[in-house]
């Protein structure tokens, strides 16, 4: 009896230890990529930079609480599931369009096709286009494609 709770305490610290090094990792990946700072100052509210960090932080925490215990259940209803789903869309959506812009793809992209305006029609349109995908994909049930 004893045995089964020193491997349940010796398991619960090894989740603990390296739950927190996989968070350490990917918010200094998206400190790296400086996400934050930028969407602060695209916004005009760089004096909300804490208050941007901490949502992150909390949403970093309530998803890895509710993504590693399963059976806890909140029942918040549909409205809510609709509004993370938006969040975390949009969240996802930055993260793609910051590491693209680190790694330079779309200024090589635009300059191969001389594309000198329409570069926010062209970026809403791959938002609309992945959208829609990812809508086309939910709504039909998760089929195989295969």
């Amino acid at each position: 009896m004893i045995s089964m709770w020193i491997n349940h305490a010796l398991l619960g610290l090894l989740g603990l230890i390296f739950g927190l090094s996989v968070a350490s990792g990917s918010f200094a990946f998206a400190v790296k990529l400086g996400i934050i700072p930028q969407m602060a100052g695209k916004s005009k509210t760089a004096g909300h930079v804490l208050t941007y960090e901490n949502a992150t932080i909390l949403g970093g925490i309530c998803g890895n609480i509710l993504s590693v215990f399963e059976d806890i259940r909140f029942p918040a209803g549909h409205l809510f599931l609709g509004a993370y789903g938006i969040c975390s869309g949009i969240f996802v959506g930055c993260l793609a369009v910051a590491l693209a812009e680190i790694i330079n793809a779309y200024p090589i992209l635009y300059r191969r096709l001389k594309l000198k305006i329409g570069l926010e029609w062209m970026i809403g349109a791959v938002a609309v286009g992945k959208m829609s995908g990812c809508l086309y994909y939910f709504l039909t049930g998760f089929q195989n494609v295969d």
